[in-house]
């Protein structure tokens, strides 16, 4: 089998495997992102998108991913949901077939093929793919592996740091670069090593370019400096507890990467809560996982295992900005971040799949089984992403105890005008997490269609408690009620953000 049939095979699968999502429809952040986001509505939103956050002003104006935004504008003028799935899908595709050319370069045409094929069908990719805005996670790994190819394989410091600055435009996690770049410099993937000279230049392009895309970010994000990206679970919780949990979620990680038979839309509280001692159990799992991966870590390379040693640090290195262990991101765990990831880990299992080559059916065997097991369980898991209705009802069926489900829920009843129902499930959000400022927007939204204007208020008393001066966010929930024709809900809230908006004398 030469090369060009291996990379048609990988992306051949890519594609079959997650097709079920041209039906999709826009869902969850899909909406505020894309569907009710003016700016990438017309065609200036290319341009005018590196001017601007990822996230539109009113939800808090966070993270700076301009690039990504740039293709939904042009995706919008091309066609309705169904394009913007399949350009997801030709991204993913992409990105498998990048990922078996890296691995051909160190590996045999079977391993290259084995890995390509892993990476494909992996079952935590579904949440990138079949989610519109986890579009941003395909183009960040194609980028950042080409940076990588094009440093370790071309020896290009251009083409490279080009590469890198189109994948920290698409998402922040794509600054592992250098990283990685580094790491297989340690481990002899660019034989003889590059000269001082060489070395210093492509150092000096890592500082222009992530200097030049930090001073850009700063421009566009210091006036929502306020607003904070952490996740729910780590709301008035200190640094030590973001930590600690973080390690705990390593075992999820591993969990996911490995073995990812459960998946899950959601980690939020109280499906996974905060850790507070060293001591706690849940903590001391996380450290073993760590610790079984420092261990593999040391002994491929004490052995000599180049190529799985490599997975396992990529693993590791592009882990480091979503694990919550640097600093707290929005989310404990969230499966579309382990897109990059999971780059490392088919890699090594290229290499192991490479030793087999000899014994032909075992090869065969193997690599036809886990293929099949994994495109199935991915094939199955697209639907999941289908709608707002399809992802609530995930929520809570995988994750019972989150109080994301009831909230997601909420949102359904009020979108179909059953205000008493809604609140009930608000109300039921409330009662398993009491501070996601989210959630008492829309009971309060809940009560004024119910007709219950004193409890409103009350929740939006608490809603300013965790969100203080986010009057975009109240009028984004008045927006929502004009959209389901409730002018009167949508008046109060207009009304409580313009006071927000206008100082006292």
């Amino acid at each position: 089998m030469d090369n060009r049939r291996v990379y048609a095979a990988v992306a051949a699968v890519a594609i079959v495997v997650h097709l079920g999502a041209l039906w999709h429809r826009f869902a969850i952040d899909d909406h505020p992102i894309i569907y009710w986001n003016e700016l990438v509505h017309s065609l200036d939103g290319i341009w005018r998108s590196f001017g601007m956050p990822y996230w539109p002003a009113d939800l808090g104006g966070r993270m700076y991913r301009p690039l990504v935004l740039a293709t939904y504008s042009i995706d919008w003028q091309l066609g309705g949901a169904g394009w913007f799935h399949a350009v997801n899908l030709a991204w993913h595709a992409g990105a498998s077939v990048i990922v078996a050319m890296l691995a051909r370069r160190w590996l045999s045409v079977m391993g290259a093929l084995a890995a390509g094929l892993l990476f494909a069908v992996h079952p935590v990719h579904v949440e990138a793919i079949a989610s519109v805005v986890g579009r941003s996670e395909l183009m960040a790994a194609a980028f950042a592996c080409l940076a990588v190819y094009a440093a370790l394989i071309r020896r290009s410091v251009v083409w490279s740091a080009v590469a890198f600055a189109a994948g920290l435009l698409t998402k922040e996690n794509a600054a592992v670069v250098p990283g990685l770049i580094a790491l297989g410099w340690l481990l002899g993937f660019d034989a003889p090593p590059p000269a001082r000279r060489r070395m210093i230049a492509y150092a000096a392009s890592w500082v222009i370019v992530g200097g030049l895309y930090a001073a850009a970010r700063w421009a566009v994000l210091h006036p929502f400096s306020q607003y904070s990206n952490a996740g729910p679970i780590f709301i008035e919780q200190g640094e030590l507890a973001v930590r600690l949990t973080g390690v705990y979620a390593l075992s999820d990680v591993l969990r996911l990467l490995v073995f990812p038979l459960t998946l899950r839309v959601d980690y939020s509280p109280a499906e996974r809560s905060i850790v507070l001692s060293p001591l706690d159990p849940r903590f001391l799992l996380g450290l073993a996982c760590f610790a079984l991966w420092a261990l593999l870590f040391v002994w491929a390379w004490r052995r000599g295992r180049r190529v799985e040693a490599f997975g396992l640090g990529w693993t590791g290195v592009a882990l480091l900005p979503v694990a919550n262990l640097l600093f707290p991101i929005g989310v404990l765990v969230a499966e579309r971040a382990l897109y990059l990831p999971s780059v490392g880990v088919v890699l090594a299992a290229g290499a192991l799949f490479q030793r087999l080559e000899p014994r032909g059916g075992r090869y065969w065997g193997l690599l036809i089984l886990l293929v099949v097991a994994g495109g199935l369980r991915s094939a199955l898991r697209v639907p999941v992403w289908r709608s707002d209705t399809t992802v609530t009802l995930s929520i809570l069926e995988d994750a019972p105890r989150s109080f994301v489900g009831p909230f997601w829920t909420g949102a359904l009843l009020l979108s179909s005008r059953q205000p008493e129902k809604a609140l009930a499930a608000y109300q039921q959000s409330i009662a398993i997490f009491d501070r996601a400022s989210t959630v008492y927007f829309g009971a309060a939204a809940a009560a004024f269609a119910a007709r219950r204007p004193d409890l409103a208020q009350q929740y939006l008393e608490r809603a300013d408690r965790y969100c203080r001066g986010c009057a975009g966010l109240y009028r984004s929930e008045a927006q929502r009620a004009l959209a389901r024709g409730d002018s009167a809900t949508a008046d109060s809230l207009f009304a409580r953000a313009r006071r927000i908006d206008t100082p006292p004398p």
